[in-house]
């Protein structure tokens, strides 16, 4: 993955800063799924992050980021009309897989919280073309810093930073057929508390990061090994607070394969 911004919101207010110039953070992740039963998967992720400044002397950085698993769940899924509906629920956590620096955004690779999240989508295909909406909310702990005091819209004499939650929503319309899926997608994420950024301030954790991307998903298998996947992405942040105007790549590479060589075939 590779993301961009040189654009920022502080607050609602949206500007450049020619002193740190474009942000540029790129990641590579490994992730793993493994089916339990046809209806219930266990999936787990890792990604190392570098992040970088293109002007000014803010130091870059990298390191691994957060670890997380979680569990999806297909509780239902029926035919409806000449359609198929299915529902979903995914929960799962994430925590620190390092000991990387909170403090120092926009360089730093992450938030430092440990996280548990709950999401519910609704997925309905007719033929080759499907929707899926979905909704999700994140609890997020408390962080630590290294120092003793801090100051958010009044003095803190503590190292420790109580976090806002989240909720999370998203949209997407596409097709998917055997061996493609192709779909446009709406993502919004609404922090739940914080506040904004203070005028020429650098970035808080426990800032109030709001923000609605726009974008395009494609996965295609391979019609003569159909081990293999590969995944592209695009995204565009069009509209946020405390958060950059980010353009977003990615692209992924999946190898299945059965631990029953009866079943690996399929």
């Amino acid at each position: 993955m590779r993301s961009q911004w040189s654009d920022y919101w502080e607050g609602t207010f949206k500007r450049d800063n020619a002193n740190i110039g474009t942000i540029t953070t790129q990641s590579v992740m490994y992730m793993t799924n493994y089916g339990i039963s046809d209806k219930l998967n266990i999936m787990a992720g890792l990604p190392y992050v570098c992040t970088n400044a293109s002007k000014g002397t803010l130091h870059s950085m990298k390191g691994l980021q957060d670890a997380s698993i979680y569990l999806k769940w297909k509780p239902l899924s029926v035919k409806s009309g000449k359609g198929k509906l299915s529902f979903f629920a995914v929960a799962g956590l994430s925590t620190p897989a390092s000991n990387y620096v909170r403090d120092f955004l926009p360089l730093s690779i992450g938030l430092g919280s440990t996280n548990a999240s709950g999401r519910l989508l609704i997925d309905y295909q007719r033929k080759a073309f499907f929707t899926t909406i979905s909704a999700g909310y994140v609890l997020r702990n408390n962080v630590k810093l290294d120092r003793d005091s801090y100051y958010t819209t009044e003095i803190h004499n503590t190292d420790e930073v109580k976090m806002p939650d989240a909720a999370v929503y998203n949209f997407s319309i596409g097709i998917r057929k055997k061996y493609i899926v192709a779909e446009a997608l709406l993502n919004t994420m609404t922090t739940l508390g914080g506040f904004d950024i203070r005028k020429n301030d650098m970035p808080f954790v426990s800032n109030r990061m709001n923000n609605t991307s726009v974008g395009v998903h494609t996965k295609y298998t391979l019609p003569f090994f159909p081990h293999i996947e590969l995944t592209g992405e695009a995204d565009y942040v069009i509209s946020g607070r405390n958060v950059g105007r980010a353009t977003s790549y990615s692209a992924g590479i999946y190898y299945i394969f059965s631990f029953n060589p009866n079943k690996s075939s399929k």
